[in-house]
């Protein structure tokens, strides 16, 4: 079965890079994949995405090198199961608020002994019945990365023990729902609180000997969050991309006069 770009990066204490794609169009999984990132993360909780557009999409990826990231929404403990059949190689998991519930996680996204995650293999991540049962199931526990995301002030204080989880490869800060629910909406960095939170989920992973990571908005607070110890770190999207461009065409043919209609 695919080995997985980013769990082999985490064994080896390695950075990691990963971005977004929101699009729903093969190519863009293609294209983004083959010019050689980490991973691509798909967004399926806030995101009008099935499980079947999800698995055309990964196709797309698999022409390349990346991972597949996907995160599901809050408590969507059986739908990790097919997404992981469907090719992805990693589960990023929303809001966790403690470490039963990230236990609950690694139960369905590992085989046993390691969970409890129901068997097929008549899918991508065998490859369709390819690999004897054995093999698949060793290496799909060996191959699959759990990312847990903290995004609630309440879930800090059970930061160490979710790192502690057997099966938890990398805790993952979450500022934007974070900064809504503790009472500072879009203040995602530089707070005192978001501050402490980095501290705190930092000083977890290390503790437990895992990894940790955020979503950054440029090369600057990137380094500093690696100076911090963070090895996982996430970083535009295309829907941003798409957005920052005609934002530019816009400006600059503006300036020659030309007029445009748009709302924002």
């Amino acid at each position: 079965m695919r080995r997985s770009k980013i769990k082999a990066k985490l064994r080896n204490n390695e950075p990691v890079f990963v971005t977004t794609v929101h699009a729903m169009d093969p190519a863009f999984y293609e294209m983004v994949s083959l010019m050689g990132v980490d991973g691509l993360w798909m967004d399926l909780e806030h995101h009008a995405c099935s499980l079947e557009t999800a698995a055309n999409l990964m196709r797309g990826a698999r022409v390349g090198t990346a991972d597949m990231m996907l995160r599901p929404a809050k408590g969507e403990f059986m739908r990790m199961g097919r997404m992981l059949e469907c090719g992805a190689q990693g589960i990023m998991y929303p809001r966790c608020d403690n470490a039963a519930e990230a236990r609950e996680v690694v139960r369905w996204s590992k085989f046993a002994p390691l969970g409890q995650r129901g068997l097929d293999s008549g899918n991508a991540d065998n490859p369709f019945c390819s690999v004897p049962l054995e093999e698949y199931v060793r290496e799909a526990n060996e191959q699959t990365f759990v990312v847990i995301q903290l995004e609630d002030p309440a879930s800090l204080v059970h930061a160490r023990e979710i790192a502690e989880v057997d099966g938890v490869d990398v805790l993952f800060f979450g500022p934007g729902d974070f900064s809504v629910l503790a009472g500072t909406p879009g203040r995602m960095s530089g707070t005192p609180q978001v501050e402490e939170a980095l501290r705190t989920i930092s000083e977890a992973a290390r503790a437990a000997g895992k990894h940790w990571g955020l979503s950054v908005g440029s090369t600057e607070q990137a380094q500093r969050m690696m100076d911090l110890g963070a090895t996982f770190l996430a970083f535009g999207a295309d829907l941003i991309w798409v957005k920052n461009g005609i934002e530019q065409m816009r400006n600059q043919f503006g300036k020659l006069g030309f007029t445009f209609d748009g709302e924002f």
